[in-house]
């Protein structure tokens, strides 16, 4: 991927940025009056990778491979430092390609040395290229992400995909640190986790329709514009967590894609997401406020997602599986036209230990 290129992905998706529909907005808690807990008592910490992170939303992957990300990835570790969040680095497949680029992801652990720092490469590469990858950054753990939507419309992007499953199973087996498969946002259904499960992967982000839009950033890039009416296509992140929820014991569920806020954050954890990776939105803010009002966001969210964690009685993450919610809209067509029975999320509360 040409340097030049991976500036365009940056600049599009800094310019895609809109609030675009989620789904989540067709999801609502049921609001019990009678408050339970005080603020002191809760708890936003959670586990996934074999890793215990004191704040449930982290820095997803978004960029490197040019001289401009290095500074937009030592922004982004900085605030990944500083606020104590988990952050993925974009796919280091240029650095593969092209060693000259390497700082670009190197600069991360080089800023947050302590950090829990993850690789990124697609499925199309092997176990040989993975292992790079995480000896890199020094990258904790790793994620494989899943793109064939962007990779039909990218003029030069893959038409090869027999490999994919062989792949992951590899380098879930063989690279020595936890795996993540991701989406890079259009959503996963519960045939896709599935067979993830089976091949043997333990940790999955769903990544949903609703956040930055690879296929409409590479449909800009052509000279025709071939293929616009593949804007839309693929799962929002709710709809993904609906199809999935009855997966989260077996799997973890990490969710991403057009999360902008607490509610948002909230709602995924009520639908089984262990945790939230945003992309857009720190793209945004390192980009346009810099990195002390990034860090004093994420205080803020922190502290709003446990208001309304207070709210809905629910001390811990776990907890929220626990709260009621009604269904309004597609993702109530799309429960009921997969056969999901909704009517188990309006009562949980009456459940709860």
């Amino acid at each position: 991927m040409s340097t030049s290129r991976k500036d365009d992905h940056v600049n599009a998706a800094f310019k895609q940025y809109q609030t675009n529909p989620t789904d989540f907005e067709s999801i609502r808690f049921i609001h019990h009056s009678i408050p339970k807990y005080n603020l002191s008592d809760i708890n936003i910490e959670t586990s996934i990778l074999n890793h215990q992170l004191t704040t449930p939303f982290y820095i997803n992957a978004m960029t490197g491979g040019s001289e401009w990300t290095v500074q937009v990835n030592k922004q982004l570790a900085m605030v990944a430092k500083e606020a104590q969040l988990m952050m993925a680095t974009g796919s280091i497949s240029a650095a593969i390609k092209d060693p000259k680029v390497a700082h670009s992801f190197q600069i991360a652990r080089e800023v947050n040395p302590d950090g829990f720092l993850l690789a990124n490469l697609g499925a199309n590469h092997p176990l040989e290229n993975a292992k790079k990858a995480v000896d890199l950054i020094d990258a904790d753990a790793f994620q494989i992400h899943l793109n064939s939507p962007q990779e039909i419309v990218m003029p030069e992007g893959d038409r090869e995909f027999r490999e994919f499953e062989d792949h992951i199973g590899e380098i879930v087996h063989g690279l020595g640190v936890p795996v993540m498969i991701k989406e890079v946002g259009f959503g996963m259904s519960s045939e896709t986790v599935q067979r993830l499960i089976d091949i043997g992967v333990s940790t999955v982000d769903v990544s949903g329709f609703g956040g930055t839009n690879f296929a409409t950033i590479e449909n800009s890039r052509r000279e025709k514009e071939d293929f616009a009416f593949l804007g839309d296509w693929g799962q929002s992140t709710a709809v993904s967590l609906i199809d999935n929820y009855h997966l989260k014991d077996v799997v973890d569920l990490v969710a991403s894609g057009g999360i902008k806020h607490p509610l948002q954050m909230t709602k995924a954890f009520a639908l089984g997401a262990k945790a939230v990776g945003m992309s857009g939105e720190f793209l945004q803010r390192v980009l346009t406020k810099g990195v002390d009002d990034t860090v004093e966001q994420v205080h803020a969210w922190e502290e709003q997602l446990k208001l309304i964690m207070l709210m809905l009685n629910a001390p811990t993450i776990p907890d929220l599986l626990h709260t009621d919610l009604i269904f309004t809209d597609f993702p109530k067509e799309w429960a009921e036209q997969r056969h999901i029975d909704l009517s188990m999320f309006n009562t949980r509360s009456h459940h709860a230990h």
